[in-house]
């Protein structure tokens, strides 16, 4: 197949990077919004949702990578100022491939990658499909596992706020996502779903907030992601497996992912971070979050002298 995606800017491992806004097209036909900031090592921002999009960890947490990493926001396919797949196409092989292409249209050797909730699954996927593009992986309050997460956090703790108690999933008479939605819907209606995630509910408007900021937000991928059987396998098995350096970063009021969801974590180099907060740490616990991440790269050597 004929190569599509345009090689817009090549930077090398270790070159600092000015500030550039790009449109890279994949090899079947998807214009991706990418920016390119910072100097240092660098590293992709993987955002989970799915579909929340890059720009809320840019605008929250920018100034702190940016000092440390070059730094690349990318709205993946889908989702916010990036365009939708024709073919309809959100497999987790797809999304990897994206994340590849635009690795390559950017020159870079490899690069690490810090994922957020969803996204560990994504890093998952990128692993095993493309094992020596990341050098290393910042987990930061992720899920590998999307029925553990709903089974053992999300729907006990959704349940708990609604004052009701959950029979757990192996006693359902609903799928999970039909669980799901109607748990969720009955959070909102009783303005409730902000505990799942945040300490204060006025940070869950502060978050949202990101989205109008930005013209024609694009849902798609929200919209199809979940369909796939793919995006609800679990990877705990796999991560005994991947040696490269990760950070898994995890949060001790977590009911998105769970606290407790560490546990079935196994990565053989691993710097685990424990820290008190829910599933937003870098709008709620910047301080503990950049502790983590410095500790983690000077431990591994990912600075660049």
């Amino acid at each position: 197949m004929k190569n599509l995606f345009l090689v817009l800017l090549f930077i090398t491992a270790g070159f600092s990077a000015k500030s550039e806004e790009k449109r890279i097209t994949t090899s079947d036909g998807v214009e991706l919004y990418v920016k390119i900031e910072g100097k240092g090592t660098p590293c992709l921002y993987i955002h989970g949702g799915p579909g929340s999009g890059s720009y809320w960890f840019e605008k929250f947490f920018g100034d702190f990578m940016e000092e440390n990493f070059t730094m690349i926001y990318l709205d993946q396919r889908g989702v916010g100022r990036s365009g939708s797949a024709a073919n309809n196409d959100y497999s987790l092989e797809r999304m990897a491939l994206d994340f590849e292409e635009v690795r390559k249209a950017l020159g870079f050797n490899d690069w690490l990658t810090l994922g957020h909730s969803f996204g560990g699954i994504l890093q998952m996927g990128y692993a095993e499909k493309f094992p020596k593009a990341q050098k290393g992986m910042m987990m930061i309050n992720c899920t590998l596992s999307l029925k553990d997460s709903f089974c053992k956090s999300w729907a006990p703790k959704a349940s708990e706020f609604l004052g009701k108690e959950y029979s757990g999933c192996e006693q359902d008479s609903l799928p999970m996502m039909e669980r799901m939605g109607m748990l969720g819907s009955q959070l909102r209606e009783k303005d409730l779903f902000w505990k799942m995630a945040y300490s204060e509910k006025e940070n869950e408007a502060i978050m949202n907030a990101t989205w109008e900021e930005i013209e024609n937000w694009n849902y798609d991928l929200g919209n199809a992601a979940l369909a796939y059987d793919e995006y609800w396998k679990s990877y705990f098995e796999m991560t005994k497996s991947v040696d490269i350096p990760v950070l898994f970063f995890y949060g001790t009021t977590d009911w998105m992912v769970g606290p407790d969801h560490y546990k079935n974590v196994t990565f053989p180099n691993m710097l685990l971070w424990k820290s008190e907060v829910g599933h937003v740490p870098f709008l709620e616990n910047t301080n503990d979050l950049e502790k983590a991440i410095l500790n983690f790269n000077k431990k591994y050597n990912f600075f660049i002298q």
